[in-house]
């Protein structure tokens, strides 16, 4: 029999068959009215989500789209940023303001932790110069959640930008950009918003719109301030990606449908089971300050991680990410973002602990990590 398939990256992550059959209707035309009905509900729904009032601009883009549209928006050839590099994607913070011709502070940090607020502050303040502070709210090669809220409270005081790629974290936890005084913030449709990969978003603050005014780095397809202007319109400047349009005006209903707290709540409690089961079978967790959208072990017995990813998806039909970089071969990552459940993540651990003994790791009898992350479901409903 062939094998069942699960899918537990974070990133595409899967997709509700509610969204997948609202995509599947008849394409709409891009300038008809039936698209700009649709695309206004659509983009009422992001500011609910990202809580804000400012726009947030849809663009047919991955999320590095949207990452590089950060930087080419509110900086003019020459500026200094800062750039949290604490794995791979605050990497391409650096990498993205160099290939600008900006000057860029990176504030390493190990992988697997969190950036001290007090490195950002003291980076600020000996360096002046200093534009914005880049950073991930869920660095998703590492599964460290960085302390957002601390970091935005820092750049308030000063007239630094707080730029967060939240591609993997908007929709899983609060990051109120407005009351938290984010001046822009990124996310992608492939993560939690539960969509194919295609469509990237982005918010900047009043700070950041005045900032744009006077930015001079070369944009084009971009373009923030030509992108709003259309949107207000309830269009887009260049042809959208249509049907996930259509998909995002379901999963918005939806999200609504089971408020924020609720979602928040689920993935709070699958973080929790899926740490409560890998510690349970003697697994040592990778991120010291852990996101709640996935959980990184460190693999253990000197077993190669990359391997172990390989048994559970060809032996177990179970998808999941091995580490990369610095990281690869070393750790594996479970996702718990979107479109996951309880028995999404008992899967995911009995087949992890199945792997495991392939690779000649039995550290706990067969069912140990199953209990433990039952235990914490359980418990987590009953309050």
């Amino acid at each position: 029999m062939p094998l069942k398939h699960y899918l537990l990256t974070p990133g595409p992550t899967p997709v509700p068959e509610r969204v997948a059959l609202a995509m599947a209707g008849p394409i709409p035309h891009h300038r008809a009215p039936a698209f700009e009905a649709l695309f206004a509900e659509v983009r009422e729904g992001l500011k609910w989500l990202y809580g804000t009032k400012q726009d947030v601009l849809t663009f047919a883009s991955s999320g590095s789209g949207a990452m590089e549209g950060a930087i080419v928006n509110f900086f003019e050839p020459g500026d200094a940023i800062a750039t949290v590099n604490g794995g791979k994607f605050g990497e391409r913070w650096g990498k993205i303001g160099k290939a600008y011709g900006l000057e860029v502070h990176e504030l390493n940090v190990a992988w697997g932790h969190a950036v001290d607020p007090a490195l950002v502050e003291a980076a600020l303040r000996e360096n002046p110069r200093i534009r914005a502070v880049c950073v991930q709210a869920s660095e998703s090669s590492t599964g460290v959640a960085h302390p957002v809220r601390e970091i935005a409270a820092v750049t308030g005081k000063t007239d630094a930008l707080c730029i967060v790629d939240a591609v993997s974290a908007l929709g899983t936890m609060p990051l109120p950009m407005d009351e938290w005084g984010i001046d822009v913030l990124l996310t992608g449709s492939q993560k939690a918003l539960m969509l194919p990969p295609g469509l990237a978003f982005g918010a900047a603050s009043e700070k950041a719109w005045k900032r744009n005014e006077t930015a001079a780095l070369p944009r084009f397809y971009f373009d923030w301030r030509r992108e709003r202007d259309m949107q207000r319109k309830n269009q887009t400047a260049w042809t959208p990606a249509i049907s996930l349009v259509v998909g995002l005006a379901e999963v918005l209903r939806w999200l609504k449908e089971m408020t924020l707290p609720e979602v928040y709540a689920r993935h709070e409690r699958l973080a929790k089971a899926s740490r409560a089961a890998m510690e349970a079978i003697g697994c040592e967790l990778f991120a010291k300050r852990p996101v709640v959208s996935l959980t990184t072990v460190v693999s253990p017995g000197g077993i190669d991680s990359d391997k172990l990813v390989k048994t559970l998806k060809t032996k177990y039909g179970v998808t999941l990410v091995g580490g990369q970089d610095a990281a690869k071969g070393k750790i594996f990552r479970i996702a718990h973002l979107g479109y996951f459940d309880d028995l999404d993540i008992v899967v995911a651990v009995a087949a992890i602990e199945r792997a495991l003994a392939d690779h000649g790791w039995k550290a706990k009898p067969f069912g140990t990590g199953v209990g433990a992350a039952l235990e914490v479901m359980a418990t987590a409903e009953a309050k």
